[in-house]
């Protein structure tokens, strides 16, 4: 059970270099912010994942829930950001 685990976290972990490529050379902040998110929800299972690894669940749940609200959190801050200071309207009408 613990090799199906563990290739089950080198598969999460082969496919998080899909949104960290949409977070780095996303061609809108808002490609960017989705990436990151995406990177986010990716690493709270990852973290979910390594607990049943090593048979610590209860701990690395209260880890994955803390790291996923600090990632929530910082996904609407800086949306909020990017909203008010350069607008994200005014990079989509630009058409980049």
């Amino acid at each position: 059970m613990e090799d199906l685990f563990f290739y089950s976290a080198l598969y999460l972990s082969i496919i998080m270099f899909l949104p960290l490529y949409r977070a780095v050379s996303g061609p809108t902040i808002l490609d960017r912010l989705v990436g990151v998110n995406a990177m986010g929800s990716k690493t709270t299972i990852l973290l979910i994942v390594v607990g049943l690894i090593y048979g610590r669940v209860d701990m690395f749940i209260d880890i994955a829930l803390a790291y996923a609200l600090l990632n929530f959190i910082a996904v609407l801050a800086a949306s909020r950001y990017f909203h008010k200071k350069k607008g994200i309207e005014d990079e989509e009408q630009s058409g980049l």
